[in-house]
């Protein structure tokens, strides 16, 4: 539906289009405008979207609008590869809800259980969670799936990515066979399209190419530097761009912590912070929530719990340490170029002499060919020979 221009055009209910309007929801975006129309005839979907672009409500929307808020069970389940991911989801819907009378249960770790548990056992509809807890919940047998008639699998590729696929399958063996399934995944690899297949009955696909998006609306570059010259060429970097948010991506929780180290003791406020695995949840909670009021200017993360950073104000990714896989690096320039900003974002990647096929890989996933990042005056290499870069372009040559 590439006409659809109101939200009164998707067939949404007269109460969910009061609430759109009370909390600003002006213009579906085209992921909205796509998928609630098939979502809400029950049908399944795969949408391939990335954050940032309004997939919340595109997969919310039309499941709120078939849950019965009537009936105190669960109705659908919502599964998210991170705690703060699913903490977003588990905001916006009730935002998205409004006044209508529906109830919602988060099962997430690294939060109390019993609140959790109070939730289902006050007749929660709708539970949004991690494949990790949710399973617990299902174990202990405070999670029943028997009235269940959608699932949702948001953020698909990244919960295969990070081991949760036998959990995930666990789950959808215990919802009922005739159930609505929703995938969304900002990339479909065949991991993805397998879980699809076996699955989902006869999805239809919404496809909002995620190639062309990072290339339309960020400006991305990669610079050559030798490993030990990355955290010099750093500080260069981020003094001639003068990010308004920068988020730097490393590959390892150690990195990360390093990193952080290393400005701390540059930069004496308290606008730096490090996110990763391994910090307590009530930390991590706070850093997101520095990150989101504009207090934090400089967040250092690893791509597990990057992937669940949604903030509107970034306007700069770094990419430390080049990405192992083509498609973090989608997801990691995903974070900036929001739907929400004016601008295009920019994202810089640092590549060392033994990572060209690597970058290669990257360029190939996205279609283009990086232009170089030029930082006047650093030298980015001990040696004074200039490395060469062959990289054939794209079309068959």
């Amino acid at each position: 539906m590439t006409d659809v221009t109101t939200f009164e055009q998707l067939g949404l209910h007269a109460a969910t289009l009061k609430q759109l309007a009370t909390i600003g929801y002006e213009k579906p975006s085209p992921i909205q405008a796509a998928l609630i129309p098939i979502a809400i005839t029950g049908k399944d979907c795969i949408g391939q979207a990335r954050t940032g672009t309004g997939k919340t409500a595109a997969f919310m929307l039309p499941t709120m609008e078939q849950v019965d808020p009537s009936l105190p069970r669960v109705q659908a389940l919502v599964l998210a590869p991170t705690r703060e991911l699913s903490e977003q989801v588990y905001a916006e819907s009730k935002r998205l809800a409004g006044n209508l009378k529906l109830k919602f249960a988060l099962g997430v770790g690294g939060r109390p259980m019993g609140r959790q548990i109070d939730d289902l056992r006050g007749g929660a509809q709708i539970v949004i969670g991690t494949p990790g807890r949710v399973i617990d919940l299902l174990k202990r047998g405070h999670l029943k799936l028997n009235d269940l008639f959608i699932a949702v699998l948001d953020e698909a590729d990244r919960m295969l990515d990070i081991g949760f696929r036998p959990d995930i399958e666990r789950i959808l063996k215990q919802c009922p066979a005739d159930r609505q399934t929703l995938l969304l995944s900002a990339t479909l690899p065949p991991e993805v399209m397998k879980l699809a297949q076996r699955y989902m009955v006869e999805p239809e696909s919404v496809d909002l190419s995620e190639d062309r998006v990072v290339v339309d609306t960020i400006e991305q570059f990669y610079v050559t530097v030798d490993e030990d010259r990355k955290t010099a060429l750093l500080l260069r970097v981020l003094a001639q761009e003068k990010p308004s948010q920068v988020i730097v991506f490393t590959r390892t929780k150690r990195g990360a912590d390093k990193l952080l180290e290393i400005f701390s003791k540059r930069l004496k406020s308290g606008r730096i912070a490090a996110i990763h695995g391994d910090l307590p949840q009530r930390k991590r909670d706070q850093v997101i929530r520095d990150l989101r009021s504009g207090e934090l200017r400089l967040l250092i993360a690893t791509d597990v719990v990057g992937r669940g950073i949604d903030v509107s104000g970034i306007s700069h990714i770094i990419n430390y340490d080049i990405p192992e896989y083509c498609d973090d690096y989608v997801h990691r320039v995903g974070r900036t170029g929001r739907l929400s900003s004016d601008q295009n974002g920019r994202a810089v990647t640092f590549v060392t002499l033994a990572q060209g096929g690597e970058l290669t890989n990257i360029e190939k996933r996205i279609n283009t060919v990086l232009p170089e990042y030029k930082v006047e005056g650093f030298e980015a290499f001990r040696k004074k020979e200039r490395p060469t870069r062959n990289i054939k372009k794209f079309g068959g040559e």
